[in-house]
């Protein structure tokens, strides 16, 4: 759905487990993480289009999440120029969204990227909530940082910290210091990951 300005609806999820690092998805056959985030269909609420953003993306039901936050209002980016378009459904310039902010009360070992037939991501990755945002696509990097902001009130306090790790769609587990290539189930190369 695209509103009048040009701004497609859409959420985005910003996942934390218990030691409150976040999940990053790689986006398949990319060298680009990011956030799960997507849009919303007609008819449904935000919520509604994020539980179905989760589940065909990261492959985690309600079940498997607490809900802890939401942003008040749509943050908006614009796509870069190139990628603007008219059709018969008006002027596409970006996306606004409504974040959440998400705990994981299930296991590592659900998050099943593979759930859906055409998967979003091939490997993913737990980091400290404060990314650098030099991590971050330019354009969407204000948006992040503003979600992340104003989310950031709602995450338990915990003195637990730990290394970022990223996962493979297999759900092997590699260290972001190592050298290794993850690959998914397909033996696809999912690319280096470097700790930053």
């Amino acid at each position: 759905m695209i509103d009048r300005d040009g701004y497609r609806l859409n959420v985005g999820i910003i996942l934390s487990n218990a030691r409150n690092q976040v999940f990053w998805g790689k986006r398949v056959r990319e060298d680009a993480w990011q956030f799960p985030q997507g849009g919303m269909k007609r008819g449904e609420t935000p919520e509604q289009a994020m539980y179905r953003e989760l589940e065909e993306e990261v492959g985690l039901h309600s079940c498997h999440v607490r809900i802890l936050g939401r942003t008040r209002e749509w943050l908006r980016y614009d796509v870069p120029e190139q990628w603007t378009r008219r059709d018969s459904r008006g002027l596409y310039r970006g996306q606004k969204q409504i974040w959440f902010l998400l705990r994981l009360t299930g296991r590592d070992c659900d998050v099943r990227l593979r759930a859906n037939e055409r998967p979003e991501f091939d490997a993913w990755r737990w980091s400290d909530y404060w990314i650098p945002m030099e991590a971050v696509v330019e354009f969407k990097r204000d948006v992040y940082h503003n979600a992340l902001a104003e989310l950031a009130r709602y995450l338990p306090r915990t003195g637990a910290r730990g290394a970022a790790s990223t996962r493979t769609s297999t759900g092997a587990r590699e260290d972001l210091a190592s050298p290794r290539v993850a690959a998914d189930t397909a033996g696809v190369a999912t690319g280096h990951t470097r700790a930053a």
